[in-house]
C-alpha cells in the first residue's frame, strides 16, 4: 500500500528507489560502514510514529500524547541495557557525530584538551581532526600506530596522556583492524584522569554477538551507531555505567545538542536490538569475523598489503601502493564490477585524502546475506582480478570489469539480502 501511494504522489522517487532495490541486490556490499536491516527494521522505520513530537525522556516530555512514544523509547533504552549490559542507555542521538559531540558538551569545555586516533591512522573526524568541531573549538592531541606494525602503541599513548593530560580520551575509530585494548586505555585514563569514551560504532555488532572485546567495565562512555555490524537503522546510542556520566550525556543530548527525538528510528533501534540479543545474531556475529580473516587470508595470498597484517573483526584497511594503483581508481572500478568498496587513507599515505593509496572492505553485509567462507575466497579472486587488470592495461580492465560484474550477479541471486 505505501509502495503504491509513494508511487501515485511521485513517481520519480518511488522508481529511484526501486532501482537502488537493484542495485542493492545485485552487488556485493563490501563497504565496512555498511550492512541491511532485517524487514522487520525496515517497517519500523516507514510508521506514522514519524509524526509525534516528543522533545524530551520518557516521562518528562514537552508535549502531550506521548502514552505510546514513551513504552517505545523505553523498550528500546531497556533493550540496549540488556544487550550490552549497561546501567545507562540514551538512544535519542540523530546519528553518530551528534553523539560523539553530546560527549564533548558533558564533560569538556571550549578549549579544553581532547585525546583521540588521528583520521589518517584510523581515527574518526568527531575524534579532535583539525576540519571538525571538536578540532576547532578544542584543543585535540592525536596517537596513531606504529609504522612497523600498524598497531596503536599504548606504551606510547600513555606518554602522550601523561604528557598532554586530556579531560577525555576517545578510542575505537573508522578503520581499526584489530581489536581495541579497552583495558589498557582504561588504566591511562584513570591514571591521567580523564574521561574515557569507546567509540563503538563499527564494531558494536560484534560486541553484541561476543564475538569482540566489551568495552563496559572500563569506558566511562560509549558512543555507538546502530546501523553498520550491529544492523539497525541510522541512529546512535550513549551508554554510560554511572548515574553521574548518565546524567551528563542525557543533558548535553538534550536540550544540548538537540530538540525531538525521532520516534520511527527509535522504534527500529529497538527491533534491531532485540534481534541483536538473540543466539542468531551471535551466530551472525561470529560469522562475520571469521569472513574477514578468510578473505583477508586470500587478499594476502594474492600479494595485497593489508594494514597490521590482517584482521580481527569485520575491517580489513588495504595498502595497494605494492599494486602500483590508488585507491580511488580501484574503488571506482571496483564498483563497475559490482564491488562495493570505498577508497581511504592508510597510515603514513604519502596521497591526499581525497585521492588516497587504500581501500576499505569489510564483511557485515556479505555475511548478512548468508555468504561464508568460500564466497570469501572468490571476492577475494575477484579484488585481485580487477586490480591486477587496472595496474596493466585500462582495455583490458574494462574486459575483466564486465565480465567480474556478470559473475558477481550471478553470485548474489543464490543470497537474497535481506529486507529487499
Amino acid at each position: 500500500m505505501a509502495d503504491n501511494a509513494l508511487h501515485v504522489v511521485d513517481p520519480e522517487i518511488a522508481d529511484l528507489i526501486k532501482a537502488e532495490e537493484r542495485r542493492q541486490a545485485d552487488t556485493v556490499k563490501l563497504i565496512a560502514s555498511e550492512n541491511y536491516v532485517s524487514k522487520a527494521v525496515l517497517a519500523a522505520t516507514g510508521t506514522v510514529l514519524t509524526n509525534k513530537y516528543s522533545e524530551g525522556y520518557p516521562g518528562k516530555r514537552y508535549y502531550e500524547g506521548q502514552q505510546v512514544i514513551d513504552q517505545i523509547e523505553t523498550l528500546a533504552i531497556e533493550r540496549a541495557k540488556a544487550v550490552f549490559g549497561v546501567n545507562h542507555a540514551n538512544v535519542q542521538p540523530y546519528s553518530g557525530s551528534p553523539a560523539n559531540l553530546a560527549i564533548y558538551l558533558a564533560f569538556l569545555q571550549p578549549g579544553e584538551t581532547v585525546m583521540g586516533m588521528g583520521l589518517p591512522f584510523g581515527g574518526h573526524l568527531t575524534h579532535g581532526w583539525s576540519v571538525s568541531a571538536t578540532g576547532k573549538w578544542f584543543n585535540p592531541v592525536r596517537y596513531g600506530v606504529r609504522k612497523d606494525t600498524g598497531r596503536v602503541d599504548m606504551d606510547e599513548v600513555r606518554e602522550l596522556a601523561l604528557r598532554e593530560r586530556p579531560k577525555v580520551i576517545f578510542c575505537g575509530g573508522t578503520a581499526i583492524p584489530r581489536i581495541i585494548d579497552f583495558p589498557a586505555f582504561a588504566e591511562i585514563a584513570k591514571e591521567v584522569g580523564a574521561v574515557l569514551a569507546a567509540d563503538i560504532a563499527h564494531i558494536a555488532g560484534l560486541v553484541a554477538g561476543g564475538a569482540h572485546p566489551s568495552p563496559v567495565g572500563y569506558a566511562d562512555v560509549i558512543s555507538t551507531t546502530t546501523h553498520k555490524t550491529l544492523r539497525g537503522p541510522r541512529g546512535a546510542m550513549l551508554m554510560a555505567t554511572s548515574d553521574e556520566h548518565a546524567a551528563a550525556i542525557n543533558k548535553a543530548v538534550f536540550p544540548g545538542l538537540q530538540g525531538g527525538p525521532h520516534n520511527h528510528t527509535t522504534a527500529a533501534i529497538a527491533v534491531a536490538l532485540r534481534e541483536a540479543g538473540t543466539e542468531a545474531f551471535r551466530d551472525y556475529a561470529r560469522q562475520v569475523v571469521l569472513n574477514a580473516k578468510a578473505l583477508a587470508e586470500e587478499l594476502i595470498s594474492r600479494g595485497f598489503d593489508l594494514v597490521s597484517g590482517g584482521t580481527d573483526n569485520h575491517l580489513i584497511l588495504m595498502d595497494l601502493t605494492p599494486k602500483g594503483v590508488g585507491g580511488k581508481p580501484a574503488a571506482q572500478a571496483l564498483d563497475k564490477a559490482g564491488l562495493e568498496t570505498n577508497y581511504n587513507t592508510v597510515p603514513f599515505d604519502t596521497r591526499k585524502p581525497f585521492d588516497p593509496s587504500g581501500i576499505r572492505i569489510g564483511t557485515a553485509g556479505v555475511t548478512s546475506r548468508g555468504m561464508g567462507v568460500a564466497e570469501m575466497r572468490q571476492i577475494g579472486a575477484w579484488i585481485d582480478q580487477v586490480v591486477s587488470a587496472l595496474a596493466k592495461d585500462e582495455e583490458e580492465a574494462k574486459h575483466v570489469i564486465l565480465r567480474v560484474h556478470g559473475e558477481v550477479r550471478e553470485l548474489t541471486k543464490h543470497f537474497p539480502a535481506p529486507g529487499l
